[in-house]
């Protein structure tokens, strides 16, 4: 890819990531809608390790108290809130981890599609609008619970489907479960990152066995540009999501899948 490239898709990817409005399906446009080559999904990877950098070093403070206090409650048999939301993430995690597992190469190979990515935008959007207009909302990530941790985290399986986000549809889950926004939101950042980090240790391991040659440049400057704009999302986001709620995002997909339907229309 062209420098000009790899620094528009890394700040789609950081940008995109932690929004309800799916950094794949971002990804995936400029091949379909501009003819670019497809960067491909060791690309994709790539940049999303660098928006899981910015979210470990974003919340650095936090891990390390769901760390520390999971790991006394394996040692003492104690339970913390911090050690509960700990355990509740690593549930969430298990669906995602079973459905990538066994589904990525079909969804790699069917599912890279403009006609999804419009469809799922829409969808899940319309889902996001209902969620955020539930009048219970009042729960902390602290008060989530396993039931609902779980619920989440098959919600977040299906964001493996290009256009659904996986944010926006664990921020859905997290909504439907009671959670308020903030509390949503910050429970789907923190599932981000153990369901980021197997993606990118599978890739790294597809990447060393395979014998086509690879753009580690590309790779490199990518994981750092998305790293900056991610943190920079990270920091706004939480700032504004109380105040404006979700509609700005679910008026956002539907337009998007709107323009995308026109232009399957068109084509």
């Amino acid at each position: 890819m062209e420098t000009f490239q790899v620094i528009i898709l890394a700040l789609i990817q950081g940008l995109t990531e932690f929004l309800p409005i799916s950094s794949s399906g971002h990804l995936i446009l400029p091949s379909q809608l501009l003819g670019w080559k497809d960067q491909g999904f060791s690309f994709d990877v790539a940049v999303n390790t660098g928006s899981l950098l910015a979210i470990v070093i974003y919340f650095r403070t936090e891990l390390w108290n769901m760390f520390t206090a999971w790991s006394k409650s394996i040692a003492t048999q104690q339970t913390t809130p911090d050690s509960k939301l700990a355990w509740w993430i690593i549930l969430a995690t298990i669906p995602a981890v079973i459905f990538g597992y066994f589904g990525k190469d079909y969804i790699k190979a069917n599912f890279r599609t403009i006609e999804v990515i419009a469809t799922t935008t829409i969808v899940f959007g319309l889902l996001l609008w209902w969620a955020d207009s539930l009048s219970n909302r009042k729960l902390t990530e602290y008060q989530a619970g396993w039931k609902k941790a779980l619920f989440i985290g098959v919600a977040q399986a299906l964001a493996l489907i290009p256009g659904t986000s996986r944010s926006g549809v664990t921020m859905t889950a997290g909504l439907m479960m009671g959670l308020s926004r903030e509390a949503a939101t910050k429970f789907s950042f923190y599932m981000s990152i153990p369901t980021g980090l197997g993606a990118a240790i599978l890739v790294t391991k597809d990447l060393l066995q395979s014998t086509q040659s690879i753009d580690m440049n590309a790779l490199f400057f990518g994981t750092v540009v998305s790293f900056v704009s991610a943190y920079i999302c990270i920091h706004y986001f939480l700032k504004v999501i109380s105040k404006v709620g979700m509609i700005p995002f679910v008026i956002y997909r539907l337009l998007l899948g709107a323009v995308l339907c026109g232009v399957i229309f068109l084509s």
